[in-house]
């Protein structure tokens, strides 16, 4: 398990004996450590980091590895909206690198009525989340829209890792996706204030919110039928801590908390 900071940091952990039939709490400790390449020049908040479905090189053992900018540069004259990173994950015994390879981009990020809420209503969190799906080759870019009170999904044909022109400021290859390439997009009920995310058998596992004034919960976004199939409120169950990680090891569906918490949920 690969758990990032919004500082550009990972922690790893070895999943591989994570087993809690007796709902005893386990302790995790890090196997390693490391920093994404690159971190002083551009980092990722990494609300979204997941894994694609093409190899950088021949031989690699992972594939692709996408976390998106969201609000980290949100004080800045680049604001980088709609930016996710991707990187080439590499390991040589319990070290790794991540060097970054490429830069997709929201090319109508600016575009009110579309991206953006009509008139002059002005976006909390106009940065957008991303995740890949993995087994149909998408992109499915989200944001949240203060005017209508939605979440926005729009679906893309997910980038080769050669696609692109090459980018000036960081020397990779960026793809710009523009209104011509969405596939679909589609509005549900709206998410407040975005955290981690990951898709899995054409459903999307958002969860969001901080504390008790905006709840930590999980939705799940069924994209075939294009609606919210669940939400789910953590706080009101008595899990009060700020949402941030959610993702599938094997089949087990596995969400963490700010405080490093981490649980299984089983729908």
């Amino acid at each position: 398990m690969f758990r990032f900071n919004s500082k550009g940091s990972c922690k790893v952990y070895e999943l591989s004996e994570l087993r809690n039939e007796s709902n005893s709490v386990i302790e995790l400790a890090p196997i390693s450590e490391f920093t994404l390449d690159r971190a002083e020049e551009i980092v990722p908040h990494s609300n979204a980091v997941v894994f694609g479905n093409e190899f950088y090189a021949e031989g690699d053992e992972f594939p692709l590895l996408y976390s998106n900018i969201y609000n980290n540069y949100a004080k800045s004259d680049d604001k980088l909206v709609g930016v996710c990173c991707v990187y080439r994950l590499e390991r040589i015994g319990d070290s790794f690198t991540a060097t970054l390879v490429q830069l997709i981009e929201i090319g109508f990020s600016e575009e009110k009525g579309l991206w953006r809420s009509e008139g002059d209503i002005t976006d909390v969190r106009p940065y957008g989340n991303f995740v890949v799906d993995s087994e149909n080759g998408k992109y499915y870019a989200f944001v949240m829209r203060d005017g209508d009170k939605t979440t926005r999904y729009f679906a893309f044909d997910l980038p080769d890792v050669t696609d692109g022109v090459a980018d000036e400021r960081f020397g990779v290859k960026k793809v710009t996706l523009k209104k011509e390439d969405i596939i679909e997009h589609f509005d549900v009920p709206y998410h407040n204030f975005i955290q981690g995310a990951v898709m899995k058998n054409g459903k999307i596992y958002s969860v969001e919110g901080f504390h008790e004034k905006i709840h930590p919960a999980i939705r799940v976004i069924d994209t075939a039928k294009k609606n919210q199939e669940l939400f789910f409120d953590f706080f009101d169950a008595g899990f009060p801590h700020e949402a941030e990680f959610i993702d599938f090891y094997k089949d087990r569906c596995l969400y963490s908390d700010a405080k490093g918490n981490i649980f299984e949920i089983n729908f």
